[in-house]
C-alpha cells in the first residue's frame, strides 16, 4: 500500500518541481509504520522547551515534514507569559526588516504591525507569542520557520508519540515528572529524544551522577530503552542556516537506527551508536570547560598557543572522569572530540566564560542570561566537582600513591569550581592553573585513566 502511494505521488511529480520531497514522505511513512500509525491518525511530535536548540531541532522537523498535515503534527511546548524588554523588541524589528523574506511572511500573516507597536513601545510582547511567527527568544537573529506552540503542558504532551526534551538538565526532572501525570493512563509508550546536555549530582544512597535521559526514565517510568540521546557538533543557528553538520543519536538499537535515518537531512547527517553514558557525560563536560576555554580566550586576546594549552589539559579531565563513568567509554575521538571543539570554539557557554573575564557580565546575574538562555555549565561544574570531591571514591595519585578524591587530579575543574560556585578566585586563576609548573603531562593522567584502575560504575548508579 505505501509503495503504490508512493509511486502516484511520483507520477503526480514527474516534472521534478516536488519530486517526492527527496523521499521525506517515503521515510515518514516508513517511520509511520513502525509506529503502527493508520491513516487519520497522525505521528504527533512535540518538543518541550524552547531554547535555541530545542526551538531549531522542531523548526528542522516543520521544515521537513510540516507539509505533509494529515500524516505528522509538530509542536512546540514553551511556559507562557515570559515578557520580552523593550531592547530585544526594538532589536527584533531590526532583523525582521533586514530580512525580506521575514518581513513579507509577517506581512502576509497580518503579524507585521505588532512588531512595529512594540518597537514604538505601545505593546509588549510575549516569548511565546514571537516563536509563533518563529523568533525564538534565545537566538532573535536567526528567524525560523512559524511554528505551532502550545504553552499548556497536558495538551502539549498527553498523545505525543515522541516527546523532544529541549530543556535545560536543571529542569528536566521537574517537567518529566508533571508530564508522567498525564501518562497516567497511556496505552503505548513514548519515544523520548533528550538533547540537554548536563548532568546533576546525588550522594544519597551513594555518590552517584544523574544523566537527563536517566532523569526522565526515573520520573516517567519510561523504559530506557525508549529513551535517546541526541548531540554532536553543531551550533543551533548554523544548522539552521543549513551549514553542514553532523549528530548522534544515541541509545538502544531498537529506535536509534529508526530515528537516525528519520532525522537525517541533506545539511544534518545522524549517525547512531550505543553508547549513551559517555555521549551524554560528554555533553555536559564539554559545557564545563567551554566556560574556562572563554575566559582563557578572552584573557590571552585569543592566543592560539595559550588556547591549545587548555585544550590539552581539559580533554584529558574529560577523559579521566569518563573513565571513572565507564569501563570502556567511547574514544574522544571523531564526533565526540569535534562537538567538544566546537562548544569551546563557540557557545553560549564559551561566550559565558568570555563575557565574565572581560568584565562585561558578573556571576551576580545567575546562569540565565537574556538572550542566550540557561547557561548550563555553571550547575554542571558544580555537579561534577561536588562528586568528585568524595573522599569514599579515592584514587591514588600517581605522585605520591596516597590515596585523593578523583577531583584533586582535575586542576581546571578544581579551578573553575573556585571562580564560578564559591567565587573565591577571579576569572584570572584559570591560567594560573594553566602555567603552574607543577602540572603533569596531560599524557600521564590520560594514561591512567586508560588502565581502568579508576573505573567507579557506582557513579552511574551501579552496583
Amino acid at each position: 500500500m505505501v509503495g503504490s502511494i508512493d509511486k502516484l505521488h511520483q507520477s503526480l511529480n514527474s516534472n521534478g518541481s516536488f519530486n517526492n520531497c527527496n523521499g521525506l514522505e517515503e521515510k515518514l511513512d516508513e517511520f509511520r509504520h513502525l509506529l503502527c500509525k493508520t491513516d487519520g491518525d497522525p505521528l504527533r511530535i512535540v518538543s518541550v522547551g524552547a531554547g535555541a536548540w530545542g526551538s531549531v531541532f522542531a523548526a528542522l522537523l516543520q521544515d521537513s515534514y510540516g507539509q505533509f498535515r494529515d500524516k505528522v503534527q509538530i509542536r512546540i511546548w514553551r511556559r507562557p507569559g515570559k515578557v520580552v524588554d523593550r531592547a530585544t523588541a526594538e532589536h527584533l524589528f531590526e532583523v525582521i526588516n533586514s530580512r525580506e523574506d521575514v518581513l513579507r511572511r509577517l506581512i502576509r500573516r497580518c503579524a507585521y504591525l505588532k512588531y512595529v507597536e512594540a518597537r514604538l513601545g505601545d505593546r509588549t510582547l510575549l516569548a511565546d507569542e514571537i516563536l509563533k511567527d518563529g523568533f525564538c527568544l534565545n537566538m532573535i537573529d536567526t528567524p525560523l520557520c512559524p511554528l505551532k506552540v502550545v504553552t499548556n503542558l497536558q495538551e502539549a504532551v498527553w498523545d505525543a508519540d515522541i516527546v523532544v526534551n529541549g530543556l535545560p538538565s536543571t529542569e528536566t526532572h521537574e517537567v518529566f515528572e508533571e508530564i508522567n501525570n498525564y501518562w497516567k493512563e497511556r496505552i503505548t509508550v513514548p519515544i523520548i529524544i533528550s538533547l540537554s546536555k548536563g548532568i546533576e549530582a546525588a550522594l544519597q544512597p551513594v555518590p552517584h551522577i544523574i544523566t537527563p535521559t536517566q532523569m526522565i526514565n526515573r520520573a516517567t517510568g519510561v523504559p530506557i530503552e525508549n529513551i535517546l540521546y541526541l548531540g554532536g557538533p553543531n551550533i543551533a543557528s548554523e544548522i539552521y542556516n543549513k551549514e553542514y553538520a553532523n549528530a548522534r543519536i544515541c541509545g538502544a538499537e531498537t529506535w536509534r537506527k529508526p530515528l537516525a535515518k528519520f532525522l537525517r537531512q541533506p545539511h544534518f547527517i545522524v549517525w547512531d551508536n550505543s553508547d549513551l553514558v559517555t555521549h551524554e557525560v560528554m555533553g555536559g563536560l564539554k559545557n564545563v570547560y567551554a566556560i574556562g576555554a572563554g575566559m582563557v580566550a578572552a584573557l590571552t586576546n585569543e592566543s592560539a598557543t595559550s588556547k591549545s594549552v587548555y585544550f590539552a589539559h581539559c580533554t584529558s579531565e574529560m577523559i579521566f572522569i569518563t573513565h571513572l563513568l565507564a569501563e570502556e567509554p567511547e574514544k574522544l575521538a571523531g564526533p565526540l572530540l569535534a562537538d567538544t571543539y566546537v562548544t569551546l570554539l563557540k557557545g553560549r557557554n564559551a561566550w559565558y566564560g568570555q563575557m565574565l573575564a572581560k568584565g562585561e557580565l558578573s556571576r551576580d546575574m545567575g546562569d540565565s542570561i537574556s538572550g542566550k538562555g540557561m547557561i548550563q555549565g555553571v550547575s554542571a561544574v558544580g555537579a561534577f566537582y561536588e562528586l568528585l570531591s568524595q573522599s569514599s571514591l579515592s584514587v591514588l595519585h600517581p605522585d605520591g600513591n596516597m590515596p585523593v578524591a578523583p577531583v584533586e587530579l582535575c586542576p581546571l575543574l578544581k579551578t573553575l569550581y573556585k571562580i564560578l560556585i564559591t567565587r573565591e578566585k577571579s576569572s584570572q586563576a584559570i591560567l594560573q592553573a594553566l602555567r603552574d609548573e607543577t602540572l603533569n603531562d596531560p599524557r600521564e593522567r590520560i594514561e591512567i585513566a586508560q588502565t581502568h584502575a579508576f573505573y567507579k560504575p557506582s557513579l552511574l548508579g551501579q552496583p
